[in-house]
C-alpha cells in the first residue's frame, strides 16, 4: 500500500491529482468486479428507459439531459450504456454485459461490496485500518460526505471517450475546492485501454461552465450554463496505473480519458466526497440528496 506522506498531499496540491499505487489488493479489486457481475446478471432496464451514455455535451443533453432515468438516478442503482449498442427501439445490438458504459450513483449506499470499500476501514492483510479516514484527514477533510459513486466499464473497442471536464462542473460547491474524486483501478490502466489524462496544475483557475437543472417545461431536464472550454491536446500528461491503484482527484483539475481501441476492458470504480463543513452543495446540481438517501458521512 502507498503510504500518504507530506511530501504526497503537497504534490496533490500542486498537480490537483495524485497516483497511489497498490493502494487496494488483488482480492478487493476482484470482489468488485465479481459482485457487479452479480448485479448485472439482475439488470432489469425498461427499453424506453435504456439511454446511451456520453460526455459530448449535445449528446448529453440529448441522452441523459432528456431523461428522468438519469436525472433520479442519485439515490438509486441504474445502468447507462456504450453509444451504438441499442436500436431505434432501445434493443440491445450485443451482449448486455458488453454493453454497459456505467452503472451509477449510489452503489455506496445500496450494494453491500462497493459500501464496504467506499467505507472501508482496512487496507491490506485482511483488515483495512481507517486509510479512508486517516487519507482524509490528511486531506484536510473534517465532515466529509459522499455524493456519488459509479462503476465504469471502458468496454473493450467500444469504451467511449470522456472528454476534458472538470467535475465540479456537474458537482458544484459554494465555496470551490470541497469535491474530491476517488478512482480505483480494478484492471490494469494503459494509454491503450483509455487511462485518464490530466492537465497537472488546472484545478486553479476556477470553473467555466456548470450543468444545472432546467427550470420545468424547457425541453431537457439538465442545461450548461457558461462556456466550454478548448484545451490544447499537449499540455495533458498520461496517468497509467496498475490494478489496485488508486487516484484521488480535485474537483477543478481538468481530466479526460480516450476510446478504448484495444481488446481490453478497463474497469473503474469510482466516488466523489464533499467536504461539508461550512460547505453549500447547489440547489441547482443535477445530483440532489433526497429523503430516502441524505448525502453519507465518509467517516463511519
Amino acid at each position: 500500500m502507498a503510504f500518504v506522506t507530506q511530501n504526497l498531499i503537497q504534490k496533490f496540491h500542486e498537480d490537483g491529482f495524485l497516483v497511489l499505487e497498490r493502494f487496494f489488493t488483488v482480492e478487493e479489486c476482484d470482489s468488485m468486479r465479481n459482485q457487479i457481475q452479480r448485479v448485472i446478471a439482475e439488470m432489469e432496464v425498461p427499453p424506453h428507459c435504456r439511454t446511451e451514455f456520453s460526455t459530448k455535451e449535445e449528446e448529453q443533453l440529448q441522452a441523459q439531459g432528456s431523461s428522468d432515468y438519469f436525472l433520479t438516478s442519485g439515490d438509486k442503482i441504474r445502468f447507462f450504456f456504450e453509444k451504438g449498442v441499442l436500436d431505434e427501439k432501445g434493443n440491445f445490438l450485443i451482449a448486455k454485459e458488453k454493453s454497459i458504459s456505467k452503472i451509477g450513483h449510489a452503489l455506496h449506499a445500496y450494494d453491500p461490496v462497493f459500501k464496504q470499500i467506499t467505507h472501508s476501514s482496512k487496507v491490506q492483510f485482511g483488515v483495512f485500518c481507517f486509510v479512508f479516514k486517516e487519507l482524509g484527514r490528511k486531506l484536510g477533510l473534517e465532515r466529509p460526505v459522499i455524493v456519488q459513486s459509479m462503476y465504469i466499464f471502458k468496454q473493450p473497442g467500444i469504451g467511449g471517450e470522456v472528454t476534458p471536464h472538470q467535475d465540479a462542473t456537474f458537482l458544484y460547491t459554494e465555496p470551490l475546492g470541497r469535491v474530491l474524486g476517488f478512482w480505483i483501478a480494478l484492471e490494469d490502466a494503459t494509454q491503450e485501454n483509455g487511462c485518464l489524462w490530466f492537465i497537472p496544475g488546472s484545478h486553479t483557475s476556477g470553473i467555466t461552465r456548470r450543468m444545472v437543472r432546467a427550470p420545468p417545461g424547457t425541453s431537457t431536464c439538465v442545461e450548461f450554463v457558461g462556456s466550454e472550454m478548448t484545451y490544447d491536446d499537449n499540455r495533458f500528461v498520461p496517468v497509467p496505473i496498475s490494478k489496485g491503484g488508486l487516484i484521488l482527484i480535485h474537483g477543478e483539475v481538468v481530466h479526460k480519458s480516450e476510446l478504448n481501441r484495444s481488446e481490453f476492458s478497463r474497469h473503474a470504480f469510482t466516488f466523489h466526497v464533499m467536504e461539508a463543513k461550512d460547505t453549500s452543495w447547489s440547489k441547482e446540481n443535477w445530483l440532489q440528496p433526497t429523503p430516502e438517501l441524505p448525502f453519507p458521512s465518509l467517516y463511519t
